[in-house]
């Protein structure tokens, strides 16, 4: 029963408040789009594919299975090595970028797939060209300076970053974004609507006497308003009644 009484209340609340809830609402989900299409800057991405391969002597040979697992789990250390300040230095001279190596390295993501012998170099910036020459300079910087820093040759650039023919960025979503604002802006109109109904402690009827107060309603005192008006109906309608007979 105190369920049944509970889901009616907060239906009565929102009901009650359901101005108050739409208003933000709608604003909060405007703002969220207006603020996303208009101030934030957009991200365009780029990325270039990296191989991690000893290359044999023999060509007759067959594949060393060994050799491969040991190439996977370099990846490991290459994923640190290629966003260490040893390359990021050398991409931020190469390219005269204003920027320092944590700025960088916070824009390149290493990812690599399980077992893969392959590794994916992808940086995000503000443009898309931008980022194509940054991943580009990154590999590259890479392949030469590993050769000295782990006195080995097995890395070859698989595939380079290039421009795309219809560019869009990849941050920030708009329709997410707009989404986000809408239920952000609902959760906080019904939560302030039920903040204003519990601060609101004035009695209205007589349900709430005895909700609140805890005493029983024994009568009810009608308007002094409603008194008047049915004493001038009385009042006319007398008055009526006399002048007919008068005219009688």
């Amino acid at each position: 029963m105190e369920e049944t009484i509970s889901l009616q209340e907060i239906y009565q609340t929102i009901k009650k408040r359901i101005v108050l809830i739409v208003i933000i609402t709608l604003l909060a989900t405007v703002a969220s789009g207006i603020f996303t299409k208009f101030f934030v800057t957009p991200k365009y991405d780029a990325s270039t594919q990296v191989l991690v391969n000893q290359a044999s002597s023999n060509q007759n040979s067959q594949i060393d299975y060994t050799q491969v697992q040991t190439n996977v789990q370099l990846i490991n250390t290459y994923s640190v090595i290629i966003k260490s300040p040893t390359i990021l230095n050398e991409v931020i001279r190469q390219l005269h970028l204003n920027l320092t190596a944590d700025d960088l390295g916070d824009m390149i993501t290493v990812n690599s797939a399980e077992n893969s012998q392959v590794f994916t170099v992808t940086v995000e910036s503000d443009g898309e060209a931008k980022s194509v020459r940054i991943a580009n300079a990154v590999a590259s910087a890479f392949k030469k300076k590993i050769q000295s820093l782990m006195k080995v040759d097995n890395v070859s650039i698989l595939s380079k970053a290039s421009i795309a023919e219809h560019a869009s960025p990849v941050k920030p979503n708009l329709k997410m974004n707009v989404a986000i604002g809408f239920v952000v802006g609902l959760m906080i109109s019904i939560g302030l609507a039920f903040l204003l109904e519990f601060l609101d402690k004035t009695i209205k009827t007589e349900e709430d006497i005895e909700r609140y107060l805890e005493l029983p309603v024994l009568g009810a005192i009608t308007e002094m308003g409603d008194v008047k008006r049915h004493r001038h109906q009385a009042t006319s309608a007398s008055k009526a009644v006399r002048g007919g007979q008068i005219g009688i």
